[in-house]
């Protein structure tokens, strides 16, 4: 871990429950100058937060991935508590009702919206795991291809082979057939020679 980021984050607990508090104490405020003044340090302090996050996200970028990860995860959490806290000042400030209401709607949206992330992630993760599948039988019949054409080069390589065997004894039989027929021919002539 980081003990820049974790000092970062230290401060950063503390201010944020602090200002969950202040803006509760705010909210029970009647309008007025105390409020006003509550109001204009809340804001403030909603500015130091917001300098703490990116501190901490330019130290979590900083870091090894592995480290990175898990830092930027917590850091996704921290910016939304942050916008929490943001939107109940802004009701505080508006002192509306109908604010709340529209805020818990695009938080319940968010929500969804997660959750529909969270599925899209699970159904890119299965098709990719498809697509890896297919491309290892692609692979696995690209071998059997391989193999069936280095067996088929090798029965006609002896196909080949034994043609040429094939041949070299058809010439012998016709080389010997040739001598014996012209050794009869002269046996033949030899005897007739013989008889005169």
């Amino acid at each position: 871990m980081s003990e820049v980021f974790d000092g970062y984050e230290r401060q950063y607990c503390e201010l944020s429950a602090n200002l969950s508090r202040k803006c509760n104490a705010a909210s029970l405020l009647p309008d007025g100058d105390e409020k006003k003044a509550r109001l204009a340090e809340i804001s403030s302090r909603l500015d130091d937060c917001d300098a703490l996050i990116r501190k901490m996200d330019l130290e979590a970028r900083s870091l090894q991935p592995n480290v990175k990860a898990m830092l930027l995860a917590k850091l996704r959490e921290y910016k939304s508590d942050l916008n929490k806290l943001k939107r109940e000042a802004k009701r505080v400030v508006s002192g509306n009702a109908s604010q709340t209401a529209h805020d818990e709607l695009v938080d319940s949206g968010m929500a969804d919206v997660h959750r529909a992330s969270a599925d899209q992630r699970e159904r890119l993760s299965m098709s990719v795991e498809r697509l890896n599948q297919s491309g290892e039988r692609i692979n696995e019949s690209r071998r059997t291809i391989l193999e069936t054409e280095e067996l088929g080069i090798s029965i006609l390589e002896d196909l080949h082979q034994q043609r040429q065997t094939l041949l070299h004894a058809h010439n012998k039989v016709l080389y010997v057939s040739h001598a014996f027929f012209s050794f009869l021919c002269a046996s033949k002539e030899m005897g007739c020679l013989l008889y005169v």
